[in-house]
């Protein structure tokens, strides 16, 4: 269906709660969010359609979900690595960081190209943590990447998680888990690490969030592959 950029704020408007709107609040979104679940942002997505030329206009208002919602509709095969660096840079929470990542930038084929940019920016804390992202979502695709590319982030990890900032130490720490579960050889390498390193810090601020143990973490995730294999 087409919407112009009006009808989708409306309807933004309406779909949100306020209930929802704290929650958000909590979870360090900022003022500008209606409080829309996420399945109510999914089901107008997939009324809109991909619609690159509304996607930019949504992103350009600073709304949350105006913003969560043109990482929905935007389409992956048009949106230029120019667009997406400076999306990510104009982002001011850790949960838009992660839906740029995973529902749009993950999915062009300038992911590892923006993935090496922003790992690199690690004084920029939303920026950062879209490099890890990025890597962790490579870490968990099918894609027929060789062990050789994730091995020096391991190191990198191991060196600099706990003197990073906040949202990427955390990323970082999902990261880890995620190259460990990508085979055999990166886990005992990956496990090794997160021994090393031991108890990681994040601030979650003034919610109920944990950061995960990444070495229990990997081990369950081997058990839950263990017991797939025997069924």
């Amino acid at each position: 269906m087409v919407m112009d950029l009006q009808t989708v704020m409306a309807r933004l408007e309406e779909l949100g709660t306020e209930q929802a709107r704290k929650t958000y609040l909590r979870h360090g979104l900022g003022e500008n969010t209606f409080g829309v679940s996420f399945a109510n942002m999914k089901a107008l997505a997939k009324e809109i359609k991909k619609d690159q030329a509304l996607a930019e206009q949504l992103w350009e208002t600073g709304n949350y979900e105006a913003r969560n919602m043109a990482t929905l509709i935007a389409d992956p095969k048009q949106v230029s690595p120019e667009l997406l660096d400076a999306w990510v840079r104009s982002v001011n929470s850790h949960s838009l960081t992660d839906l740029l990542t995973v529902n749009l930038a993950g999915k062009t084929k300038h992911v590892r190209a923006l993935m090496e940019l922003w790992i690199g920016e690690q004084d920029a804390e939303f920026v950062g943590r879209a490099g890890w992202q990025m890597l962790g979502q490579m870490a968990l695709s099918k894609e027929a990447y060789p062990d050789e590319l994730f091995v020096p982030y391991l190191a990198v990890i191991e060196q600099r998680i706990h003197s990073s900032k906040n949202r990427i130490r955390e990323a970082m720490n999902t990261t880890l888990i995620s190259i460990g579960g990508r085979n055999d050889a990166l886990e005992a390498l990956a496990i090794a690490a997160a021994k090393r390193i031991g108890v990681v810090v994040v601030d979650h601020g003034d919610t109920a969030c944990k950061t995960p143990d990444a070495v229990a973490y990997m081990q369950r995730m081997k058990e839950r592959k263990l017991a797939k294999a025997k069924r």
